[in-house]
């Protein structure tokens, strides 16, 4: 091919994108709402104002690492690469030592504490609870996202994101319509499986954190031979 013909193919590609546009004002802008609603919170209440920035900084971070859970599943089949589902084991060893601290602070030696009274959101687990990871599991896929990853690309811009969005909405409401129904034949009948009970607190999180170091392990070695991102 001869040189003017890739400088013609060159020209025809750039025509297909538009100049990027400028965006510092519209970043400005988005600085003066954002500090003028944590001035309205840290007047009002300091809680919201906290919250705000928390919000904020998480949004901040998902944004920038691509945190996702259903790429940390579908990225190790589609591409091979496990670098975000590392991510998620990194994410689920802190948070298993943080709330073994904790809770081993709340129980001080007493493991026979009812366990729905323990820091840490532990629930009763049943046919509910399969089946709402199988619904999960399947809408995540059709979104194409998780909760945090349709937030952050509504942010991004993506606007069919907002379909998810209304989902989100649609069937949380549901959910709270129907969930007395729910604790009644199902969730108040499944039992609370707290292993601490049975083998102990310390244990149970050592046993926790060498299960996910070595889930972690066989994920850094099926990146290495099937990411192919870096081929």
């Amino acid at each position: 091919m001869s040189s003017n013909r890739i400088e013609e193919l060159k020209k025809k590609r750039q025509l297909k994108y538009e100049k990027k546009k400028n965006q510092i004002f519209k970043g400005i802008a988005l600085i003066v709402i954002v500090g003028f609603i944590y001035l309205v919170f840290l007047k009002n209440n300091f809680t919201y104002s906290v919250v705000w920035l928390i919000g904020l900084l998480i949004g901040f971070t998902l944004q920038k690492s691509r945190f996702c859970f259903t790429a940390s599943f579908r990225d190790p089949i589609m591409v091979g690469s496990t670098s975000i589902l590392k991510a998620v084991i990194i994410a689920f060893i802190i948070s298993t030592i943080g709330f073994a601290i904790i809770q081993f602070r709340f129980l001080e030696g007493n493991v026979n504490i009812n366990p729905s009274k323990i820091p840490g959101q532990i629930a009763p687990v049943g046919i509910h609870t399969a089946l709402g990871a199988i619904l999960f599991g399947i809408g995540m896929v059709i979104a194409g996202g998780c909760a945090s990853g349709t937030l952050m690309r509504i942010g991004e811009g993506f606007t069919l994101q907002l379909v998810v969005l209304i989902g989100f909405i649609f069937g949380s409401l549901l959910g709270v319509r129907n969930f007395e129904l729910w604790d009644k034949f199902f969730i108040s009948k499944s039992p609370i499986i707290y292993i601490p009970n049975y083998l102990g607190l310390p244990v149970s999180a050592v046993i926790q954190v060498f299960v996910l170091i070595i889930l972690y392990y066989l994920a850094d070695v099926y990146d290495k031979k099937n990411n192919m991102m870096i081929r």
